[in-house]
């Protein structure tokens, strides 16, 4: 039985399920030993072999109660043709999309193929980890990877992105409509790989004005739910949609997801009294505390457990590990968490 999995049942454990985005990554030096190996983060995540060991690594080290496939949610627009590249200490860099032309740009014939490393990767992994720990996987919201598809990098404002979706709605829109279908697609098949659970993550949410909300935020992700939802009844499904405040409330409703991770600047006291209580709610450690540790890390925890008033949740960040946390402060917050009543 999976601790993480009894949750979404309604079955309820002594304390809560825990797990960390981005807990496979640069803070841990095994990681940094596999990196090496690799000339490029994408070469990493299409090698399945090292992929699954990657992905593994931090259930080795810590009693965490799930691993999240380690992938990227740019390897949609790259398995749709478009070129993505990772460098070192800027981040990714995408050859940018025009609107205008994204219909000829991008091209499904080949996605599956391209993807295939990402399914053989959770294959591997689902064979290697215990029955008692979940496997999670993931996609980008068509949002955030429009954002970042027609940018062609990250941006604090993504300006140039958005100035293209305000002068041409209807195309834009049509662009969502193709990633909605899209990720269900890569979602679909990352169940049938052996993920139990999907995560979507809109990192760049805040970033939607709110009278275009419902047109580029929920509609695209109602229609990712429900697409998986007809194809996997009973899938537990969270969604992140990074800094949107108070619109929090229509998002789940109108979505209908099973859990949402809350980021840092949403106060657990509002999420309690205003988000469905039948909700998971996942979240919301500051990283920079597991970074710091110590006395203020302990009290976050208390903090946050107090403040879900035995409400069913997740524990986890407001968003991913740093890279600069020390692993001992992981270890020390799981301890923690695994002692909470």
């Amino acid at each position: 039985m999976s601790q993480f999995l009894d949750i979404f049942k309604g079955i309820k454990s002594c304390c809560p399920p825990i797990w960390f985005m981005r807990q496979a990554g640069r803070y841990l030096p095994e990681y940094l030993e596999v990196r090496k190996r690799c000339k490029g983060f994408l070469d990493l995540c299409y090698n399945p072999e090292l992929a699954a060991e990657v992905t593994l690594q931090p259930l080795k080290r810590f009693p965490l109660d799930a691993a999240i496939i380690f992938s990227d949610i740019l390897v949609i627009p790259h398995a749709l043709g478009q070129k993505v590249s990772f460098e070192e200490g800027t981040g990714p860099k995408l050859d940018p999309l025009s609107l205008d032309s994204f219909e000829e740009r991008l091209t499904f014939k080949n996605f599956f193929k391209n993807a295939a490393p990402v399914y053989q990767t959770i294959h591997l992994t689902k064979s290697r980890l215990s029955p008692s720990k979940a496997l999670i996987g993931f996609a980008g919201a068509p949002w955030t990877l429009a954002l970042y598809m027609i940018e062609g990098e990250g941006s604090r404002d993504f300006a140039k992105a958005k100035g293209q979706a305000f002068e041409n709605e209807k195309v834009f829109t049509a662009l969502l409509d193709y990633l909605s279908e899209v990720v269900s697609l890569h979602l679909i098949e990352q169940v049938k790989a052996g993920v139990q659970t999907l995560q979507l993550f809109d990192t760049w949410a805040g970033l939607c004005p709110a009278t275009h909300f419902e047109k580029w935020i929920t509609s695209p992700t109602r229609k990712i739910v429900s697409n998986l939802s007809e194809a996997f009844p009973n899938l537990p499904f969270i969604g992140f949609p990074k800094g949107i405040g108070t619109n929090l409330g229509e998002y789940v409703t109108q979505t209908k997801i099973s859990g949402v991770s809350l980021d840092i600047s949403t106060p657990i006291s509002w999420a309690t009294e205003n988000l469905p209580s039948s909700l998971i709610l996942e979240g919301n450690l500051d990283p920079v505390l597991l970074v710091a540790g110590g006395e203020s890390l302990k009290k976050a925890i208390f903090s946050i457990h107090e403040e879900m008033q035995g409400r069913p949740y997740i524990f986890n960040l407001g968003h991913g590990i740093l890279p600069q946390t020390p692993p001992s402060h992981v270890e020390t917050c799981v301890q923690i968490v695994k002692g909470l009543r």
